[in-house]
């Protein structure tokens, strides 16, 4: 797919799971801090709890919704990221990233690393050393 499709795609079902994925963000946030930071007890915020999971749906919708809305995300995030990935593998500031660490990994490869020392007297407690008494 090239990124005009992926964008297409992006656009089309953005509007349908921004909605979902919204009530599930705020009420999931709310609950906990809720609960956290102002000690509401379970009971009086369990109405975010209803609208977070879907429960109002009922017991038929409900696992289709929060199926469907995983999937939302999973897809906004893929089909995002691919765009990112292409506009930034496009962009000039990028090739020249790409291009300065390439050139320091062909000078890294260049260089031979140097052996240590073999001066014995750089470690007179050597036991090893047969001229140490």
């Amino acid at each position: 797919m090239n990124l005009r499709q992926f964008r297409k795609l992006h656009q089309t079902i953005a509007p349908i799971v921004l909605l979902p994925l919204l009530v599930t963000v705020l009420t999931g946030v709310t609950y906990r801090l809720g609960k956290s930071w102002f000690g509401l007890s379970r009971e009086q915020v369990h109405w975010l709890m209803v609208l977070h999971e879907g429960e109002y749906l009922g017991q038929t919708l409900e696992p289709l919704y929060v199926l469907l809305n995983g999937l939302g995300l999973l897809w906004m995030l893929v089909t995002g990221g691919i765009m990112v990935g292409q506009n930034l593998s496009r962009s000039p500031w990028f090739r020249q990233l790409s291009h300065w660490i390439q050139s320091d990994r062909i000078q890294s490869d260049r260089i031979q690393p140097s052996s240590p020392p073999t001066d014995r007297t750089t470690n007179p407690s050597d036991p090893s050393d047969p001229s140490d008494p």
